[in-house]
């Protein structure tokens, strides 16, 4: 029986998404959750600064003793080879290819609609993805770089919400004509309702899930899992503003998060 925890990794709040899937998925495995608040958003920064930012704060994690890491960002999905080369031989996840999954199975013949942070659409990594599962899929992208600061904010409902999701979303579904839209960015799903009113009906992608189903298969894979009946524990470790991580938080986890449960590191 393995007890160490698991790192979730992500640059605010977003992955937050990600770890609710995994507490449900996998009840017996504790995490510990970092959010790199004081640099977010990582979706208009180049990918070279990305890439260093994700390695700090695995190799953060990996000193706080974890198992396995999960980088439950899609933009810092990106450096996943640099993660994987920093941390070997540990286990490291990404969100891309358990969301390109999903989107595949969603519409694997069909025409699939990708919004993401701008560093996401930039580099491709979900239209290759998706086409390595499958081929005849149509795949369209579009950044919307205002999502994630207005979920950060705690503004997920509302007028404003909804004339942002309508701006980015009116012209996309147009275009598309999608059977599928993958929320290619962990910070989306809080905001599935008005992403829901703009896209109209269309079936919208969660990686969360898959993501959570594919952390399950490597950890019996690598004889890393935790069995037995003991308490899950979670801890958060923040680089800024942990009051606030812990007040909005509560939006993404599901749950209440303790703010005196929220520490505070420095990656530099």
């Amino acid at each position: 029986m393995n007890n160490r925890p698991i790192g979730v990794f992500d640059s605010g709040m977003g992955g937050l998404t990600v770890m609710r899937a995994l507490m449900r998925r996998l009840p017996y495995e504790s995490f510990v959750y970092l959010g790199d608040t004081a640099r977010l958003p990582y979706g208009t920064k180049s990918r070279e600064t990305v890439e260093r930012y994700a390695v700090q704060a695995s190799r953060a994690l990996v000193a706080r003793d974890v198992k396995m890491v999960v980088v439950a960002c899609n933009t810092a999905s990106v450096s996943l080879p640099a993660v994987e080369a920093a941390l070997a031989p540990l286990p490291v996840i990404g969100v891309i290819g358990p969301g390109a999954e999903a989107a595949a199975k969603a519409a694997p013949s069909g025409r699939i609609a990708v919004i993401a942070t701008e560093g996401t659409v930039n580099c491709g990594a979900y239209v290759h993805a998706i086409h390595a599962r499958a081929p005849k899929a149509a795949v369209f992208q579009a950044a919307c770089p205002l999502f994630v600061p207005i979920a950060e904010e705690g503004l997920t409902q509302g007028p404003i919400a909804l004339a942002i999701a309508e701006r980015y979303l009116g012209p996309l579904v147009a275009r598309a004509k999608p059977n599928a839209l993958l929320l290619g960015c962990t910070h989306y799903p809080v905001l599935r309702d008005v992403i829901r009113q703009a896209a109209g009906d269309v079936a919208l992608v969660d990686s969360a899930e898959t993501t959570a189903q594919a952390v399950a298969a490597l950890l019996e894979e690598k004889d890393l899992s935790g069995r037995g009946t003991r308490a899950q524990t979670c801890a958060f470790l923040v680089t800024d503003a942990p009051d606030r991580f812990a007040r909005v938080g509560e939006i993404f986890l599901g749950q209440p998060i303790a703010a005196g449960k929220v520490e505070l590191v420095d990656l530099q």
